[in-house]
């Protein structure tokens, strides 16, 4: 069930906007986007997200606008919730469908335990390096400045991941049907990459779907069009948190 966290009409004031971020945009688009709506209907109003989407990837993007930017933080190291699908079978440079794939290898000898045995083996805290194809910084650059001119910066700082939930949902070879639910900081394409390499195949991540971000569910976020709709007709109200 869903229920109203709160309200708020004030753009000074500020609200949480959740919105179902569309694919190919980056989670940036989506704030400039906001950001420009607010400022067409005469309101100066600061717009930031907690928790950034890939541009491959779909689903929740918690916008914080006016004077709950303040909170960004708090809602940044909440748990994650995402629910995708993993190609066996052959790699990206990129981890997901950025890139094109190569290494190709038959998938067939797989079993669907050694499949779930394996996802199992994942739950746990681990370091995980950041890919390439990311924003992290690194000597005043973006890393995927240095992906692009095929450079790759090799003592890229590991951070500890916690995955929490690592369900197997549907298994179509070459295809992995999953839903993860993990800690700050994880990069679902580079567990999709491991994922493959530890079954031997490799993998990359072939889509990808933020459902919850803490308590917060996509059955409650609005399309980047609705929400426009709603900051024009002079109300950013805010959606739901899951109970």
């Amino acid at each position: 069930m869903q229920e109203p966290i709160n309200e708020q009409c004030s753009p000074e004031e500020g609200a949480f906007l959740l919105v179902d971020k569309p694919l190919d945009w980056t989670s940036f688009d989506v704030v400039a986007k906001i950001r420009n709506t607010y400022r067409k209907s005469g309101l100066k109003c600061k717009v930031g997200h907690c928790g950034t989407l890939d541009p491959k990837a779909t689903g929740l993007l918690i916008l914080a606008t006016g004077r709950k930017t303040r909170q960004i933080s708090g809602l940044e190291v909440l748990d994650k919730v995402y629910e995708g699908t993993i190609r066996l079978g052959a790699v990206t440079d990129s981890h997901d469908t950025e890139t094109e794939e190569y290494g190709h290898c038959d998938t067939g000898h797989l079993t669907l335990s050694k499949i779930r045995e394996t996802a199992a083996s994942f739950i746990g805290s681990s370091l995980q390096q950041p890919p390439m194809h990311s924003a992290v910084w690194h000597n005043g650059k973006r890393l995927y400045e240095f992906a692009r001119k095929g450079e790759v910066v090799r003592d890229r700082k590991v951070r500890e991941i916690v995955i929490h939930r690592f369900e197997i949902t549907a298994v179509t070879l070459p295809m992995v049907s999953f839903e993860l639910e993990v800690s700050k900081g994880a990069y679902i394409r580079v567990i999709a990459h491991e994922f493959g390499n530890a079954l031997g195949v490799g993998g990359y991540l072939a889509s990808l779907r933020r459902t919850a971000i803490g308590s917060y569910h996509i059955a409650a976020s609005r399309s980047v069009s609705e929400t426009v709709d709603v900051i024009a007709s002079g109300c950013s109200a805010v959606s739901g948190q899951r109970s």
